[in-house]
């Protein structure tokens, strides 16, 4: 499985296919990345490619931030030199605002290196993590579809209620689990194998079949999907 990207979700679209047929898109600007840190066995104890997304700029970002991507001369850097420990080599770019790791094979990265929306010329599909849109707190009909109460028969004030929560004598508690009302979204979801329609290298442009979880503006993680069987044709590509 290959490499991903970061982007920012800008919206939905729909397209047409040269039969008429409509298809439901979500456009994505989807990077360019660069490469903040390769993470290799050896050193931290598993493999993993670090990205980062949309430059921060400094006055913004912390001491932390700008040291993460380059060489600031710390108190803790130039004692780590003396003490004869090697640092980290950095990507010598601009803080970021979004960064994720990847756990990819890391053989053939390079701290500093810049991906774009090209990874995806030769990818049937994709898989999307991002974080839902929150909705506060919700009732159960909101949250998780219950149907509510009857609207006669002695139903009284108590249409939208969940119902009995409870158990009889035994075990006299309510189990753990139970679907009730709280706090609904702003949950990190994915969305698996959604075919990529058109790939827009000038613009830096993914556009994707489907829905993508979060509101518009949000941040996204894209890879090549690992939904097996993978698929091998995809009817929707246009371009």
């Amino acid at each position: 499985m290959g490499i991903g990207l970061l982007g920012q979700k800008l919206g939905m679209s729909q397209l047409y296919t040269e039969q008429g047929e409509v298809i439901p898109v979500t456009v994505i600007q989807a990077g360019p990345c660069c490469v903040l840190q390769v993470k290799t066995m050896e050193r931290d104890g598993y493999e993993a490619v670090q990205l980062g997304y949309k430059d921060k700029p400094r006055r913004l970002a912390s001491k932390s931030e700008r040291g993460h991507v380059a060489n600031i001369d710390s108190k803790r850097q130039k004692a780590a030199v003396a003490a004869g420990v090697e640092v980290a080599k950095k990507a010598d770019c601009e803080p970021k605002r979004f960064i994720r790791e990847f756990r990819v094979p890391v053989e053939g990265f390079e701290v500093g290196q810049n991906y774009d929306v090209e990874v995806f010329n030769d990818v049937v599909a994709v898989d999307v993590t991002a974080r839902s849109k929150g909705r506060g707190y919700a009732g159960a009909m909101k949250r998780h579809n219950f149907s509510g109460q009857r609207a006669t028969h002695g139903v009284k004030k108590c249409h939208r209620h969940l119902g009995s929560t409870g158990c009889s004598a035994y075990p006299s508690r309510t189990p753990k689990g139970k679907r009730m009302p709280g706090h609904y979204g702003n949950a990190k979801c994915t969305v698996r194998n959604q075919k990529v329609v058109v790939v827009d290298k000038e613009n830096n442009l993914l556009v994707i079949r489907g829905a993508v979880p979060g509101p518009i503006g949000s941040y996204v993680a894209i890879r090549p999907t690992n939904k097996l069987p993978a698929p091998k044709h995809n009817k929707w590509r246009l371009a």
